[in-house]
């Protein structure tokens, strides 16, 4: 995704006036089971959940990817990223690669075993009209995790609906084939309005409760820096959706839905934290829905996009729990649920 001038000073500004803000609360806690922990995310927020699912597959139950490509892709280089996101002809990421490393990491401590991963679900999604990430580097994410132990059964590959680079809803966003921001779009899927958000949580969760129209819960803005330092890039405010049975004390799950690059708050508003579709089905089914914000940055870290760290421009450690991004968002999590 490239910024025109005019959209990178609005950023920028964005940006500042966002970081000059005071979050206004601290992180809540609710009463939950952390393995029934799921995440999902749309470009580098997809490369994120990637991260989070392979490191973290003793606890985190599944994961939706959006548009991303396999764990560990970039090898904290970013003259690799053109390659992760299917851009250079002829050259495609190498999952089997990919999954040696994962291997490797496992083998140190550095994340969980991957044969933790033969009892989680993982939902991919790759437009066929997609300009940003194509379908090759996709194909590579559905392989690595297919070599990596995911049972056929559990990993879904959704690759056949016309859609450029975007989250799809059902009404709200872009047309279906536009790779443009918000980077939203909606799209028509076997005749009907095709619920992403729905179809991710339903492929890790099971069969759901229908999502609600009319929510019975709350946006809650919270302080993410006590998670966060300066060096993650991470912005200080941080979003979350707790329906009311979670707020009145109901054991609740938690699904970490990540943002892409030019999607944070900062850049689109709510659009991501409101209109994705997943409030209403965690209002209905007792999910308290994350949503960690990253910011863009010209200084150190360099992240002029407002990206995830998914080629080490927070360090070399990036696709590991010792990550500071992967660290951070994980403690948000261990927090939500750590009411009695």
């Amino acid at each position: 995704m490239r910024l025109s001038r005019r959209t990178s000073v609005l950023a920028l500004l964005a940006g500042l006036i966002a970081s000059s803000a005071y979050a206004a609360e601290k992180l809540p806690s609710f009463k939950g089971d952390i393995n029934q922990t799921s995440v999902s995310g749309l470009s580098s927020g997809a490369f994120m959940a990637a991260q989070l699912q392979v490191a973290y597959s003793a606890t985190i139950t599944g994961a939706g990817i959006v548009a991303g490509g396999p764990y560990y892709c970039a090898a904290g280089l970013i003259a690799n990223t053109s390659i992760c996101m299917g851009q250079v002809p002829f050259v495609a990421p190498n999952p089997a690669l990919m999954v040696s490393a994962a291997q490797g990491f496992a083998a140190l401590g550095q994340i969980d075993s991957l044969d933790n991963l033969k009892n989680d679900k993982v939902y991919i999604f790759s437009g066929t009209d997609d300009s940003v990430v194509k379908q090759v580097a996709v194909d590579a994410t559905a392989s690595f995790f297919a070599y990596a132990g995911v049972p056929a059964e559990n990993l879904l590959y959704v690759k056949t609906v016309p859609a450029g680079h975007a989250f799809i809803t059902p009404s709200f966003g872009n047309d279906c084939s536009a790779n443009a921001g918000p980077y939203i779009s909606h799209c028509i899927k076997d005749g009907t309005g095709y619920d992403q958000a729905g179809a991710i949580l339903q492929h890790i969760y099971g069969t759901l409760k229908a999502p609600v129209t009319t929510l019975s819960g709350k946006i809650v803005e919270f302080d993410q820096r006590p998670f966060a330092p300066a060096i993650s890039s991470m912005a200080p405010t941080g979003y979350l959706y707790v329906p009311k049975s979670c707020a009145d004390g109901a054991a609740c799950k938690v699904h970490v839905a990540i943002h892409g690059c030019l999607q944070s708050a900062a850049a689109v508003g709510d659009d991501v934290y409101s209109r994705t579709g997943y409030n209403n089905w965690a209002d209905s089914n007792d999910i308290v829905v994350l949503y960690p914000q990253v910011n863009v940055s010209y200084t150190i870290p360099f992240n002029p996009q407002g990206c995830w760290d998914w080629w080490g421009y927070t360090g070399s450690n990036y696709a590991l729990k010792s990550g500071v991004q992967m660290e951070a968002i994980w403690t948000m999590v261990q927090t939500l649920v750590a009411k009695p």
